[in-house]
């Protein structure tokens, strides 16, 4: 058994899900792993047996046009490292959580804990954009006892960018197979309108507008509707184009949803046109429910979607070879059956969650192993 800090933002998206569910597949094999952050993540269950929440509060001070969270991160996270002696501190997304568990290493010498950072995407994409961010991301990074990415893509690129002095390991995002299984009599049997679903944070590079345009196409000639699941800054830019083009009706918006496989259970196919995308998880629990998916041929989506085994993948600004592939695989039963067959074969064999936790503890035993 270990203990082990675990770091990430708990707002809905990829790298929060990613943490939260590692951290319950770890209590649940007798690792006690304590959460730390400003919030509560969307899907931890506190109630779970060896699962511990730090809430990190940032006192607000008139001098700080934006409180200090670094700051109170790192300071609150070398308590804890100390008091609940960790072993190994996981981050999740490399800003800012890289340079504040650096700072509380530092805060608690001679203690000693490894630190182990997983970077998620976004997290890079900004650091090397922004040279604000990049020498701090950099130095932190090589700060970290072990540093994977959760696609060969992510790792890549990474690469690419920064000028980090050790190897990064590439471990994949998972999936429970058991608990993301398409729910049977979910719905009455019988003609209804196809469900077409799309879920993420709404941010730009989503292409939730391109959702939306793909959907328009798809029912001219399909009885359909449109769930939207999800929030972020595009959200009013979305709901006013629905209405631009006349489908306010046929388009539901929901707000975030802790359990997404119920909605999943009565979908169709899952609209990804993403414009970025360092992995696909939203992709990857759609297909493991049975929802093929039509996404951009872009990022890490290429290793989570092939053609024909969980889907199709076209560029991102093919809104009509998306769309027309949508209608064929909403119309041809036989299709719709073989694409999603294939696609939970892949997932069960490549992004298991049993799978995938052995290679997390194995990371762990190597990196607490090396000196």
């Amino acid at each position: 058994m270990m203990k082990i800090g675990m770091v990430c933002f708990p707002t809905f998206g990829g790298s929060s899900a990613v943490a939260t569910e590692l951290g319950l597949a770890l209590a649940e094999k007798g690792h006690e792993i304590h959460f730390v952050g400003y919030e509560i993540p969307f899907r931890l269950k506190l109630d779970t047996t060896n699962i511990y929440f730090h809430r990190v509060e940032v006192i607000p001070y008139p001098v700080f046009r934006f409180p200090p969270y670094t700051l109170a991160l790192a300071s609150h996270l070398a308590e804890i490292i100390v008091k609940c002696e960790l072993r190994i501190v996981h981050l999740h997304y490399a800003i800012p959580h890289a340079a504040a568990a650096y700072l509380a290493r530092q805060l608690i010498q001679p203690y000693r804990v490894k630190i182990i950072t997983t970077l998620h995407g976004t997290d890079i994409q900004l650091a090397a954009l922004d040279p604000a961010y990049r020498n701090i991301t950099n130095f932190s990074l090589n700060q970290s006892d072990a540093v994977t990415a959760v696609s060969r893509y992510l790792k890549e690129e990474t690469e690419e960018k920064f000028n980090l002095v050790k190897p990064i390991e590439v471990i994949y995002n998972f999936i429970n197979i058991e608990k993301y299984s398409r729910l049977a009599g979910v719905f009455n049997e019988g003609v209804r309108e196809k469900i077409i679903i799309h879920i993420s944070n709404f941010r730009s590079l989503k292409k939730v507008d391109n959702v939306v345009r793909i959907f328009a196409r798809i029912a001219e000639k399909t009885p359909a509707k449109l769930w939207l699941v999800g929030d972020g800054p595009e959200l009013k830019n979305v709901e006013n184009l629905s209405r631009e083009l006349g489908l306010r009706d046929q388009v539901e918006f929901m707000k975030e949803k802790r359990e997404i496989v119920p909605l999943l259970s009565l979908a169709d196919l899952f609209l990804l046109p993403s414009t970025s995308e360092s992995f696909g998880l939203a992709a990857l629990e759609a297909v493991t429910c049975g929802v093929p998916v039509i996404a951009s041929r872009i990022g890490g989506l290429p290793e989570v979607i092939e053609d024909g085994i969980g889907g199709f993948l076209f560029p991102p600004d093919d809104l009509a070879g998306m769309s027309q592939k949508a209608g064929q695989l909403l119309n041809d039963p036989v299709l719709h059956e073989k694409v999603t067959k294939a696609g939970r074969v892949m997932a069960t064999r490549k992004f298991n969650l049993e799978k995938i936790v052995l290679e997390y503890e194995a990371l762990y035993q190597k990196t607490c192993g090396a000196n």
